[in-house]
């Protein structure tokens, strides 16, 4: 019998209808409250999203515990400028108000959430208390023999978070962080290997990402596609780690042999225009629509119109957007690494080792003529994706798996 559970939150990044972080944040803190009563301690920023969603859905078993550092200590991060370092100070204040809350509420387990990165420490770990760490990531690497594929600026940012890594890795407040935990949960298996060495315990590989009922039901009223033009998409910000070059290079070998098709490519970002003009070196440009950032909504309703989701990202721990497809009955080609290498399975799409960058665009290639030739694969591997993702990804069956994990936590302490 599932015991009800005083369990305090960290969770930096947490708002309602968002993808990555902050929507990890809110899925589950959400699935959290279903069985347990539940402080979180979030930034203030996300306090006006997070009320208006109340507003709606009413979760009387959370607490909400807004938090910030003084604007005298803040006032240098704008955006994403400085997010590290701010981070860190402020889960350093974060440790501070869950010791007052603690003293206050006598905690039964403490679960850091986001940022789910295992290079840097949650001081809540320090806590009396039974803690549970992750999801992280951040293991996950770009293979050295694509370096050589990227912009300036992409090596830059490689060696850069290669640095913040071996950096933060020998910070004594994340070598214990990693002691301290009961329960470390891995995003995909680079993160576990890494982590494994570094010496962490009690650890299992979960995604991270999941799909609400509300969102399976928009996806899953999607009909499977078999009509004119075969129409492959790529979906997320356009940055050198997504790997839509090598989708785009992969595109104009498969159209000199399936010529009447479409690459879709939706989002925005710093490698567009870098992007577009690869699309025109290789005589693909009239094929390739650049269809820029747009709301969610559309971003559903314009894969409604295409075959198959091209994502050959090279260290994603997420990868939301696979699901999404998944859910939408669309076969998903990805990269074996990361977080798609766990959502995506042979039955369901293709994932390519990621050995060389001639390697991959080869057999980005041939996966993509294989899906343009046979309907009835694609048919097969959707209905099959669509299967994944209810009895897997489903938030509601994770949320069931966390307090059984809570369970075992309380059990062993």
């Amino acid at each position: 019998m599932t015991r009800h559970l005083k369990v305090l939150v960290s969770a930096y990044a947490c708002e309602p209808d968002k993808g990555s972080e902050p929507g990890v944040g809110w899925n589950w803190v959400k699935q959290i409250a279903r069985f347990h009563e539940v402080w979180v301690i979030t930034r203030a920023n996300n306090r006006e999203s997070v009320e208006q969603a109340l507003t709606k859905e009413p979760m009387p078993n959370i607490h909400w515990v807004y938090f910030d550092l003084p604007r005298w200590v803040r006032f240098w991060k704008k955006g994403q400028r400085g997010v590290h370092l701010y981070y860190y100070l402020w889960q350093i204040g974060a440790y501070f108000e869950g010791k007052r809350l603690h003293k206050e509420a006598d905690f039964d387990v403490v679960h850091h959430i986001t940022f789910g990165n295992y290079w840097m420490p949650s001081f809540l770990s320090l806590l009396p208390v039974p803690f549970v760490w992750g999801p992280v990531g951040g293991a996950e690497s770009a293979p050295r023999a694509f370096y050589k594929t990227f912009s300036f600026r992409g090596k830059t940012y490689e060696w850069l978070r290669d640095m913040a890594r071996w950096v933060g890795e020998k910070d004594p407040f994340v070598c214990l962080n990693i002691k301290r935990a009961d329960i470390t949960l891995a995003k995909a298996r680079e993160t576990a290997e890494r982590l494994r060495l570094l010496g962490a315990k009690g650890m299992q590989i979960y995604p991270e990402s999941g799909i609400t009922n509300t969102e399976l039901a928009t996806l899953s009223a999607i009909p499977l596609r078999n009509s004119n033009p075969f129409r492959l998409v790529s979906i997320g910000r356009l940055i050198h780690w997504k790997g839509y070059h090598l989708g785009l290079m992969a595109f104009a070998q498969f159209l000199k042999v399936f010529s009447t098709s479409e690459y879709w490519i939706i989002g925005d970002g710093p490698e567009r225009a870098e992007l577009q003009r690869l699309a025109h070196d290789l005589g693909v440009a009239d094929k390739v629509h650049f269809l820029g950032a747009v709301p969610r909504v559309q971003v559903f309703e314009w894969l409604s119109e295409c075959d198959v989701l091209v994502h050959p990202s090279l260290h994603d721990s997420g990868g939301w957007v696979c699901l999404e497809a998944m859910a939408a009955g669309r076969p998903v080609i990805c990269l074996d690494l990361g977080g798609p290498a766990l959502q995506v399975t042979e039955e369901t799409g293709f994932k390519t080792p990621a050995i060389t960058p001639e390697q991959v665009v080869n057999d980005l290639a041939e996966a993509m003529l294989r899906l343009a030739r046979d309907p009835e694969l694609r048919k097969r591997m959707g209905e099959a994706a669509r299967k994944r993702v209810n009895e897997y990804f489903d938030w509601d069956k994770k949320g069931e798996w966390l307090t059984d994990l809570y369970d075992s936590v309380c059990h062993f302490n």
